[in-house]
């Protein structure tokens, strides 16, 4: 006899005994289903306990204790063990940013550390619930919950987080970064918001929102607003950034933002406003005589230039990491076009200054052709980098707060990946708006999370910290005299001794 186990649709793992009869595997019994690895190995022990039994192994001496022990084994069921990790630390977390101050509700705390150990959809979010919180849920009680929720609670979940990071920068919030991204939904159907649009997903067939965020230092979240899904990007920065300020009443921090934010209208608002900024430049979009101007200044590596700008200062970098990446996109570019032409699949409709068919041109009266010469004049751009500015700060730190944009692509990436933002499955708008609502929420919670560790030296990824403190489980059972109903964490390795420890003395 044998162990085996299997993978379940639902992700969890069956422990089975197995005999083999005749050349053929038959399943003598179901020990049980596990969805941890702690789970397994205890199923796994029972496993083995049993297959001593049936192959009459076990010794005819057993003493007393271990015959209490070994009934109490074996009279534990799956619901009795519970993970219990989340709600200890991420639930002490969601408590110290503040936010059961603003919702008395278990319910919309159990929905954001869900989001954080066990993001998905919401039948798998029922299922959560009821494995590991023993709470009986259905998905309509949660949409009811949604609908309920809607924005009512928006404003003050953005002012408490927005007072937590400004307790942690001790105070200041100097500079603001801000980004766009799109979220797609798992719909064809269209509505107000939910609008077909350039996806930055490479979901174009989809209907999708916007979504604006503004994070300070270090990408901790300050608020967020939600846009119709063909909104253009320069069109969100501004409101983005009055609702902040309306709302919070703070100083103006210098606005940090990408190229793609970069539009004069937002510039001319901005300088009206008495914003400070650094935006991302495009140099090669500048005129003529700027132009000329930047590639004579010969530029070296840590050795910025500046010249004066319509908007301010415009300082100019050179990274010979980003020669050599600026190269290889323009060979691959070019490599995709000399394809499409040798193909016959290009036409005069094609050529236009959207990425690299601007070096397309009209050869003769139909023929599309390939401009080398604009392929060739492009390389004495590889490597430059601009940023256009109206502070005073020294062009190297100008140049080093807007590298820490990185931080709010972190953040995308994050709410996309880890927290599963998207795709979105809701079609109602209250419904959409706090689910983006319940992401914003774990977004901070993960994130004083990851500051914890950080600053306690546990040398660990915060993708680690959330897997060990998902295998943190405890046991529910009842003593047979007093029938008084006992929980007891399950025996705790280092590292989640010292995550618990940790989470408890740092507030």
């Amino acid at each position: 006899m044998f162990i085996r186990k299997n993978k379940n649709r639902s992700g969890s793992i069956s422990i089975q005994i197995i005999r083999k009869i005749r050349g053929r595997n038959k399943v003598i019994k179901t020990i049980g289903c596990a969805y941890t690895q702690r789970e397994e190995e205890l199923l796994k022990i029972i496993a083995r306990d049993e297959i001593e039994k049936i192959e009459g192994r076990q010794s005819l001496f057993i003493e007393a204790e271990d015959l209490v022990i070994d009934a109490f084994v074996e009279n534990i069921e799956n619901h009795q063990i519970q993970i219990a990790g989340p709600q200890i630390v991420l639930g002490k977390i969601y408590e110290e940013i503040g936010y059961n101050k603003i919702i008395d509700d278990d319910f919309f705390k159990s929905l954001v550390i869900c989001r954080i150990v066990y993001p998905g959809s919401k039948n798998k979010t029922v299922k959560y619930f009821k494995r590991h919180l023993n709470k009986e849920v259905s998905v309509y009680s949660v949409y009811r919950f949604l609908d309920k929720f809607h924005s009512r609670y928006k404003e003050a979940i953005e002012y408490q987080t927005y007072e937590h990071t400004r307790k942690i920068l001790k105070g200041r919030i100097g500079a603001v970064f801000y980004d766009m991204t799109t979220l797609y939904f798992e719909s064809s159907e269209e509505d107000e918001l939910r609008i077909a649009g350039y996806s930055k997903d490479g979901k174009n067939q989809h209907p999708q929102i916007m979504m604006g965020l503004l994070v300070a230092e270090n990408g901790y979240p300050l608020c967020y607003e939600i846009f119709e899904g063909n909104k253009a990007e320069t069109k969100t920065l501004l409101p983005v950034l009055e609702k902040f300020s309306q709302k919070l009443k703070i100083d103006k921090p210098i606005v940090i933002a990408d190229a793609a934010l970069l539009s004069q209208k937002n510039i001319d608002h901005l300088t009206e406003a008495g914003y400070e900024f650094i935006l991302g430049g495009r140099i090669k979009n500048e005129n003529e005589q700027i132009k000329k101007k930047i590639l004579t200044l010969e530029i070296r590596e840590n050795q910025p230039k500046e010249i004066r700008h319509i908007n301010g200062r415009l300082i100019v970098s050179f990274s010979t990491k980003r020669k050599k990446k600026d190269f290889q996109n323009r060979q691959k570019g070019l490599a995709r076009l000399e394809k499409k032409v040798k193909n016959g699949r290009l036409t005069k409709d094609n050529i236009n200054n959207k990425g690299y068919n601007k070096y397309l041109e009209l050869k003769g009266k139909a023929s599309v052709a390939i401009n080398y010469e604009k392929f060739e004049a492009d390389k004495y751009w590889d490597g430059l980098k601009g940023y256009i500015t109206n502070t005073t700060l020294s062009k190297s730190d100008v140049i080093a707060e807007y590298q820490n944009l990185w931080l709010i692509e972190k953040a995308f990436r994050i709410s996309k990946t880890d927290l599963r933002i998207r795709p979105i499955f809701h079609r109602i708008i209250n419904r959409i708006e706090t689910h983006i609502c319940i992401c914003f929420t774990a977004y901070a919670v993960y994130k004083e999370f990851e500051r914890l560790i950080e600053e306690n030296h546990l040398r660990l990824s915060i993708e680690k910290a959330v897997e060990e403190i998902k295998d943190i489980h405890q046991l529910t059972y009842m003593l047979p005299k007093s029938k008084q109903t006992k929980t007891k964490l399950l025996k705790l390795n280092d590292i989640q001794n010292q995550i618990i420890k940790k989470s408890h003395d740092h507030y």
